[in-house]
């Protein structure tokens, strides 16, 4: 699994840096950042919730 981001979509919500921490940030413009492009499957709920539950669509998985 790789996570893909359209960062001309984050609004900053927050929402993925909060459903999983371990994975997701956010910079100092308050944009989305990846902390871990490829999560271990450990973590797959968890940034599969986050993506889903990004307002702005700026997140994606592939694989």
């Amino acid at each position: 699994m790789q996570i893909l981001v359209d960062r001309g979509k984050c609004q900053g919500y927050g929402n993925c840096a909060v459903a999983e921490p371990r994975v997701f940030d956010l910079d100092e413009n308050g944009i989305v950042k990846v902390l871990v492009d490829a999560p271990s499957e450990e973590l797959r709920d968890q940034v599969k919730y986050a993506v889903l539950d990004c307002p702005a669509r700026a997140l994606h998985l592939e694989g």
